[in-house]
């Protein structure tokens, strides 16, 4: 197991960790079995939340006795701090611990909860009391899709690490610029979704004589191949999926042929993904003759086609900064011939343009 800095909380976390967000479906002593197994393997990161159901009493009970082990994290959806304050003291309760290594605020995923969660009297300033009494010992905030109050948080200091999703499929925005402040500012990063919610694995799941799948471990490592990220946390349910995904963290890093090899793969799936996603933004139908900046117009659609009411503004934001517009096509087809999911994209990109320019 290779471990890597969590920011500048001076820990080192195992750079595939455990996300315990499926433990609700999984039987307790199975939960036991695929947590004791991850630590003999060197696994040293446990993600659960306040929210996951009974993931953190099952978690509780699978480190009885190997708790100077691992590193816990957990979370709360409280805004305000008498709640905060409810959910730690329920977190530890649950996991039978004195103290959390761990505790984010979750999804706060928009300007407004986040002014509310760092307002005098939110959530953050139990957190803040929470860790000058000794009961938990970081804290951190996952946040989804919002580039703006990613930036704000790791720029604000008040957070030693951040939970975002990023995955080959969907990297939400935050390689270019998220990713690599994050890494400036000495602010820890664990990866949610490295398999966009589950979309990029497929049965046999906890089949015993299963082989590795090809997707699952390329997309591990599309994640760890980022120097940004600290650790990767796949939810897991059981020993086999542990055994096929702890070894990722000896792997090196992709190269450029093998990232090529993932995409095809992923495109050979010939699905729609995660909020009506079709494109692979794998950007392989760049450049554009005609300047049109394809995966671009295509994210901008998804986004406002699925995201929820308060988010869909992010959409309309990423099209209008967009210098050369669909109707910019001629439909030469260069695009679709290079295509790994062979979309028809000229087609495509005029159904965007009428559902993005119509909300406008």
């Amino acid at each position: 197991m290779r471990y890597r800095e969590l920011g500048r909380t001076g820990l080192k976390v195992s750079a595939v960790g455990f996300g315990c967000i499926k433990f609700r479906e999984v039987p307790e002593e199975e939960v036991t079995r695929a947590v004791r197994r991850a630590v003999e393997l060197g696994v040293n990161y446990f993600d659960t939340a306040n929210s996951y159901h009974d993931s953190e009493e099952k978690l509780g009970k699978a480190i009885e006795g190997i708790r100077d082990r691992v590193i816990i994290s957990s979370k709360t959806y409280a805004r305000e701090a008498q709640g905060a304050w409810e959910h730690i003291e329920l977190s530890r309760e649950r996991m039978g611990v004195d103290y959390i290594d761990i505790y984010m605020l979750h999804s706060v995923s928009d300007g407004e909860t986040y002014r509310k969660v760092t307002s005098p009297g939110g959530a953050l300033e139990a957190l803040e009391e929470a860790k000058v009494k000794g009961v938990i010992g970081h804290i951190g905030a996952s946040i989804h899709r919002d580039l703006r109050t990613m930036e704000e948080a790791i720029l604000s200091g008040k957070f030693e690490m951040v939970m975002l999703a990023y995955s080959p499929l969907d990297q939400e925005g935050v390689a270019p610029r998220i990713l690599p402040m994050a890494k400036e500012q000495g602010v820890g990063v664990a990866i949610m979704k490295p398999l966009s919610g589950g979309q990029l694995s497929s049965p046999p799941g906890c089949l015993p004589e299963a082989e590795p799948d090809p997707i699952v471990r390329g997309s591990l490592r599309f994640v760890l191949s980022n120097p940004a990220v600290s650790t990767v946390i796949p939810g897991m349910t059981c020993v086999r999926e542990v055994e096929e995904n702890v070894p990722v963290a000896d792997m090196p890093p992709l190269s450029e042929e093998e990232k090529d090899e993932l995409i095809r793969r992923i495109g050979s799936l010939g699905k729609e993904f995660r909020y009506g996603q079709k494109c692979l933004r794998c950007w392989y139908c760049q450049p554009c003759p005609q300047g049109v900046v394809i995966p671009e117009v295509f994210r901008a659609w998804d986004m406002y086609r699925d995201y929820p009411d308060d988010l869909k503004y992010l959409g309309l934001e990423l099209y209008r900064s967009l210098e050369v517009k669909p109707d910019g096509c001629v439909e030469c087809r260069e695009c679709t011939e290079k295509c790994p999911a062979g979309l028809d994209i000229p087609n495509l990109l005029k159904e965007a343009m009428e559902a993005l320019e119509g909300a406008m």
